[in-house]
């Protein structure tokens, strides 16, 4: 509550002004867009691929996903770091930690052929991760399209 002491001389009565100061919730909420536009980036993968176009309705997306990528040149990325394809169980089995029902999320790039997926999605299958989403670009008719998991149970 504010009060004004301007006019001392209209009997001495103290009048409260109703003005509200929005300075400390303006430097508040600056300070929150900071926070949000340096945290953003942190939280996504950092791979370049050129995802193909996916017109399958959006899924929920996980607190934390693990995100497996089958680069252009056919080499896997697991999150953000390169995984030979001898040790992908080994590295899926430390990032899970051990949880065979989570579920991966599985990019490649749209040079990537058809039997190179299902060699990735093999070598999957054998380290025991039944549970594969496929991510794709949502088909928004736009130029940029957003990223949209296809999921099967």
């Amino acid at each position: 509550m504010a009060v004004s002491l301007k006019d001392p001389q209209d009997g001495g009565s103290i009048n409260e002004m109703s003005e509200i100061n929005v300075t400390p919730f303006i430097d508040v909420m600056l300070v929150l867009l900071i926070i949000f536009m340096v945290a953003a980036p942190l939280s996504t993968v950092d791979v370049a691929v050129d995802l193909p176009v996916s017109n399958a309705q959006l899924q929920p997306r996980p607190d934390k996903p693990v995100f497996l990528t089958v680069k252009q040149d056919l080499t896997l990325v697991l999150g953000n770091e390169d995984v030979p394809r001898s040790t992908l169980q080994a590295a899926l089995d430390q990032k899970t930690e051990n949880d065979h029902e989570q579920r991966i999320f599985l990019r490649a790039d749209g040079a990537v052929s058809y039997s190179e997926l299902m060699k990735v999605m093999n070598l999957l299958r054998q380290a025991g991760y039944l549970k594969i989403a496929l991510v794709g670009l949502e088909d928004t008719g736009q130029a940029a399209a957003a990223p949209v998991a296809a999921t099967r149970p």
